[in-house]
């Protein structure tokens, strides 16, 4: 793959990061689950980070040109691994998937 994707639909992760576990997530989001989602066919478009309101802390999104990679991916072993592991650093987490809709998206 070039790099570059259409994206159509989007996999979308909600979450409130742990008190006290803020240096561990980003340390672990950015030099593994980012990197092992895009090893998946799931690109990061966008995070989004809230500072008012009773909305969860952090909007992650990921991007795929099809549906069909992004059910194959959280239905995989590794994902899953990756997933249990986010739990660790995170609090009311949640994902959907929607199409992509270049805007924000709740």
């Amino acid at each position: 793959m070039s790099g570059i994707i259409t994206p159509r639909y989007n996999l979308m992760l909600t979450y409130d990061i742990a008190p006290e576990q803020e240096e561990a997530f980003y340390r672990f989001a950015l030099s593994e689950f980012v990197p092992a989602m895009q090893g998946m066919g799931l690109y990061l478009m966008r995070a989004w980070h809230t500072l008012y309101g009773d909305y969860p802390t952090r909007q992650s999104e990921y991007v795929a040109e099809d549906l069909e990679t992004i059910r194959e991916a959280l239905s995989s072993d590794a994902f899953q691994d990756l997933e249990s592991r986010l739990l660790h650093y995170v609090t009311n987490y949640h994902r959907k998937i929607v199409r992509f809709n270049n805007r924000f998206q709740f």
